[in-house]
């Protein structure tokens, strides 16, 4: 099979070249992507919401920057209902970046449950930016897309250790 190439760096544009790029994007990064984020969002939650009080983990651990955001982009969906909602849960308006940061802050609460969470936090922090790059419709490099394959792994092996000490649960 051929090598997919990035369309932009092919002199003469071709349509079905910018169609066979994405598809490539696709199927070799972009899942892993959505797999990293809600796998991160699902921890967060989980040991969150048994770490504080009830109801809500949200408005105790998440700044209040990260709040607003998150209010500002949840706004953006309720004005145009015809779009669908990423989710009910504020967690879902956000991104890696603010995922992280929670992370970081809360990182006292997480560490019962996650003892190694400050280096997980930095390894972390070494796909936002090709994460964004993706989220922009652009191609990764191979040492990119690499890392992306090791922490796309790394997120399944820390689900399966915190299963053995929590119940994960789904923000709605």
């Amino acid at each position: 099979m051929p090598l997919v190439r990035d369309f932009r760096t092919i002199s003469k544009f071709n349509i079905d070249t910018v169609s066979v790029s994405g598809r490539y994007i696709g199927k070799k990064v972009y899942w892993k992507f959505y797999a990293i984020e809600n796998f991160y969002r699902i921890i967060l939650h989980s040991i969150l919401s048994l770490q504080l009080l009830p109801p809500d983990w949200w408005v105790q651990a998440v700044d209040v920057k990260i709040q607003k955001k998150s209010n500002y982009r949840r706004h953006d969906y309720l004005v145009n209902p015809w779009h669908t909602m990423p989710g009910q849960h504020s967690v879902y308006f956000i991104d890696i970046g603010d995922l992280n940061e929670i992370a970081r802050v809360n990182s006292d609460k997480l560490r019962v449950v996650i003892p190694d969470i400050d280096n997980f936090i930095a390894r972390i922090e070494t796909i936002r930016l090709p994460r964004n790059v993706v989220a922009h419709m652009s191609f990764l490099s191979t040492i990119d897309r690499s890392r992306v394959d090791i922490i796309y792994e790394d997120f399944k092996a820390l689900i399966k250790l915190v299963q053995k000490t929590i119940v994960l649960q789904v923000p709605k």
